[in-house]
């Protein structure tokens, strides 16, 4: 499972949301940044977290974790999030395209965040172990202002 480094592009990823969408990243966010969030389950108080922390961010955002499409929905009731949620991943699938860590009993995804560019490519992998170390939504509306202001000039 190699890891996701700055410069490389996000590969193809489909995810199905529990208001039945399915939506492939990173063209989802085609000509805009974007986030894509693995996060350990609803369970986890630190990935609830950072999941409402993003839904106040004001930046594009995908999540994904392996917790059935029930457990999914309620959480994105408790929590009103408008970004798109993803539910029943494969974390040995996932975790093979992306190099995201997976917890062998039970199994789920740890904490993994991309940070993206317009194009496609990260930006920023933060890869989690456990529990902490993830990615924190004012460094990335932060980096993502620092890339606007100093981008190459578009050539005509």
């Amino acid at each position: 499972m190699p890891l996701l480094h700055p410069g490389d592009p996000f590969p193809k990823l489909t995810i199905t949301t529990t208001s039945d969408q399915t939506l492939t990243l990173p063209g989802a966010f085609a000509g805009d940044f974007g986030v894509v969030l693995f996060y350990r389950g609803s369970w986890c108080p630190y990935c609830n977290a950072q999941l409402r922390a993003f839904e106040r961010a004001g930046i594009r955002v995908a999540a994904l974790s392996v917790d059935d499409k029930e457990t999914t929905a309620a959480l994105v009731e408790k929590h009103k999030l408008t970004f798109p949620v993803g539910y029943g991943a494969d974390a040995e699938a996932v975790a093979a395209l992306t190099g995201a860590f997976v917890n062998p009993r039970p199994v789920y995804l740890q904490s993994t965040g991309f940070v993206l560019d317009p194009g496609g490519t990260v930006v920023v992998s933060v890869y989690s172990s456990g529990a902490i170390g993830r990615l924190v939504p004012d460094d990335v509306l932060g980096l993502v202002r620092y890339l606007r202001e100093h981008a190459a000039p578009a050539t005509a």
